[in-house]
């Protein structure tokens, strides 16, 4: 791609991907990804850090003072990716693919979560789902939101609100939790939610179930326990009040 002066929608994009996928202390000139795909746009490694810083310094979510520097067209792309996650997501991935850009290398890989797999649809559905699957990787950290393993083999990336039922919250990281397989199946299946306080609560029939098993059950060790909220992408009260209300078997 040509360099110039003015950043293009896909070098933008990019950018955003970037700092989507990478932790903020790793937006540094001097990471491999960040050398990898400054190459593939036409920018320096330089430059394309301090585009994804400048979206930390957009993000709500971390606070970091002092970061000043977004400009407006990277406001705008911010305001877009807020208000509809999925279509940016979408465009992001599809910028990825169209330029080759290389994919960050991820310390942990998560499990894709299941959708939709209509012939005519599976590209886009795989990369909303690799675009969700990293995100909510990085913003938990790798790790399990409730008992902290770490196990890729055994993580999930967790719809709140289920996907059958949002296409506007599909790949937005606040709509997601970072679970093992045990959780994940649980929560999906509305055996167990979170209170306003963000804590665990067991339905009935799992309670039931999991005291009568000949091995103590971890869901039964994690209710009341609290949700481990990350620092950026926090979940929304909103999907967490959803599942409650319509997914919850209590």
């Amino acid at each position: 791609m040509a360099r110039t002066n003015d950043w293009t929608r896909d070098q933008r994009l990019l950018a955003l991907r970037i700092y989507l996928r990478l932790p903020f202390g790793k937006l540094s000139r001097t990471n491999r990804d960040i050398i990898a795909l400054a190459k593939v746009i036409g920018r320096t490694p330089d430059a394309l850090a301090m585009k994804a810083v400048n979206f930390a310094g957009i993000d709500p979510n971390l606070h970091r003072a002092g970061l000043s520097g977004a400009s407006k067209g990277d406001r705008e792309l911010w305001a877009e990716f807020e208000a509809n996650p999925t279509k940016i997501a979408l465009e992001i991935e599809e910028a990825a693919k169209r330029l080759k850009a290389p994919q960050p290398v991820l310390d942990h890989v998560i499990r894709l979560p299941t959708g939709p797999t209509e012939k005519d649809r599976v590209v886009k559905v795989r990369l909303v789902q690799t675009f969700f699957r990293d995100a909510v990787q990085i913003t938990y950290d790798g790790r399990c939101a409730i008992s902290g393993i770490s196990c890729t083999e055994l993580l999930t990336a967790s719809h709140i609100i289920p996907w059958s039922v949002s296409v506007e919250h599909r790949a937005d990281p606040r709509n997601g939790l970072c679970l093992n397989a045990l959780f994940d199946r649980a929560f999906d299946r509305g055996l167990f939610t979170f209170d306003e306080d963000h804590r665990v609560v067991l339905s009935k029939r799992l309670r039931d179930d999991a005291e009568s098993a000949k091995l103590p059950c971890s869901l039964l060790e994690a209710e009341g326990k609290k949700l481990t909220l990350p620092k950026r992408f926090p979940p929304l009260a909103e999907s967490l009040e959803y599942h409650r209300r319509e997914v919850f078997r209590g």
